[in-house]
């Protein structure tokens, strides 16, 4: 079983990996789908509020996908004057959002990014099982 440490570790290497991947990423973070920051590489930047805003953005996305009748919503992409926001869902409650310059190649963002939802998953099922290797046993009365 590997330690929280080691798990966070793994999750911060995938973020690095993805900044040398992509020119123009300006910060990843992983957070859950309720909002709360998992890990980021997100320097000069708040983390937290972007991973609560990440959430509700996912939520409405996920609810309009549904109700278009699309299944399996899978990302988000905001292009703005100053960049790009990116968010993706990955598997067991988490989401991988992506920050990065009005300059940035999109495609490669979009590959970069699938692959690394993949690994992200991983991780956090990995964390989700150590998680519950942890917690003691119930107690019978």
């Amino acid at each position: 079983m590997r330690t929280d440490a080691e798990l966070r570790a793994e999750l911060l290497a995938e973020l690095a990996r993805l900044r040398r991947a992509v020119p123009g990423i300006t910060g990843c973070l992983v957070a859950s789908t309720d909002g709360l920051l998992i890990a980021d590489d997100a320097q000069a930047m708040v983390a937290e509020g972007i991973a609560a805003l990440a959430a509700a953005c996912l939520g409405v996305s996920q609810r309009i996908a549904d109700s278009a009748g699309h299944k399996d919503f899978q990302e988000v992409l905001i292009g703005s004057s100053g960049g790009y926001t990116s968010m993706y869902m990955t598997d067991h409650g988490a989401v991988l959002v992506l920050l990065a310059r009005a300059d940035a190649n999109v495609g490669m963002l979009h590959h970069e990014a699938r692959r690394a939802t993949a690994v992200i998953s991983r991780i956090v099922a990995d964390a989700a099982l150590s998680f519950a290797q942890a917690l003691p046993e119930p107690v019978s009365w």
